[in-house]
């Protein structure tokens, strides 16, 4: 696996690894491939790390698992049907690799053909006749740098509808392409207002298509994320919480109740969802705080306010469950939509010392 960047931190993606075994090992066994597609996937999440909303980092990391297998299994069937021929199949003819530039040729022509007139002449005017911003700018009356953040979205759509055209497929929903675009500029604000990584986790076309579009990494030491899908990702999640509060300057009973209440939520999607993800992030406003996001695609919760309901319990256990993580924490809401999954967004402020 390439080495990442010097002074990067990867705590988020190394967290990743035992989920990304657990897929890997369901489904290939001993495979003598098993640890390289794991840590080809490693290395594929680390390059889009700093151009997705960090929140989508498990969504993305499991569909790029899974189409590393793919492509693993495409190349032994490959091998298999091949093995009588002298020739090796992993290269193509000549006339196959005429055919794949041909093919691109004409996805781009397609994907050009797809902006608006605005934005093809722009762009064709800058990459193909050299024009630099600023003298874009004085004939349309604008700045360089309105110019430049105009050029920026233009190659965002044009990467997106590049792909459609070359995978051959329409987007299956009217969120998809939004959400490829914002992937594609690495906006994340908009990112986070699409809801994009519950959007990756539900739609595996986005989440192909998305692969091609990310790249590079940027540390991050403000955000833990930690996949749940068993009892020892519930304790990894506690542990993870802790270890970022007490960072931050949180100490006492504030870090116990909130590894707790991490605890609790993290619980609740092992037993009603199967599988989800915890984010515990420091926010500085409007002061110093630990904010926790628990999401799963689970079947939603039925009646949130009898959930939230003191004494509430949907398992005989001697956990607190969610009333008891409110009581914890220091702000605290729940979204849940009937098949469609949970979030519970909860808050812990300190102050911290001078």
């Amino acid at each position: 696996m390439p080495e990442p960047p010097e002074g990067s931190h990867d705590v988020d993606v190394e967290a990743l690894l035992p989920m990304l075994r657990r897929i890997v090992g369901a489904r290939m066994g001993d495979h003598p491939s098993a640890e390289d597609v794991v840590q080809e996937a490693v290395a594929r999440v680390l390059a889009a790390q700093d151009r997705i909303e960090p929140r989508t980092l498990e969504a993305y990391a499991i569909r790029t698992v899974r189409n590393v297998m793919a492509s693993v299994w495409r190349r032994d069937d490959t091998d298999a049907r091949n093995r009588h021929r002298t020739h090796d199949p992993s290269r193509p003819e000549d006339g196959e690799e005429i055919v794949v530039a041909s093919e691109e040729r004409s996805a781009m022509t397609e994907a050009l053909a797809r902006l608006s007139d605005r934005e093809r002449e722009l762009l064709l005017a800058h990459e193909v006749s050299g024009h630099s911003t600023k003298g874009l700018g004085e004939a349309t009356g604008s700045s360089p740098g309105a110019v430049a953040a105009q050029l920026a979205r233009t190659r965002a759509r044009l990467r997106v509808e590049y792909l459609l055209v070359l995978e051959d497929v329409e987007p299956p929903t009217e969120q998809c392409r939004p959400v490829l675009l914002a992937l594609s500029a690495a906006d994340r604000r908009r990112q986070r207002e699409l809801d994009a990584p519950r959007h990756l986790l539900e739609c595996p076309t986005c989440a192909r298509l998305s692969e091609p579009l990310l790249g590079r990494t940027l540390p991050r030491q403000d955000e833990v994320h930690v996949p749940i899908s068993g009892d020892p990702d519930i304790v990894a999640a506690r542990q993870a919480a802790r270890e970022l509060a007490a960072d931050a300057g949180v100490t006492g009973t504030d870090l116990t109740m909130l590894a707790t209440a991490v605890s609790e939520v993290a619980r609740n999607i092992v037993r009603f969802a199967g599988n989800g993800e915890v984010t515990i992030e420091l926010v500085e406003r409007p002061r110093a705080g630990i904010r926790v996001v628990a999401r799963d695609t689970g079947p939603g919760i039925p009646d949130v306010d009898e959930a939230l309901r003191d004494g509430f319990s949907t398992y005989n256990g001697l956990g607190l469950g969610l009333p008891g993580a409110r009581r914890l924490m220091d702000e605290f809401a729940v979204e849940s939509v009937s098949g469609h999954g949970t979030t519970v967004t909860m808050t812990k402020w300190f102050e911290r010392k001078a």
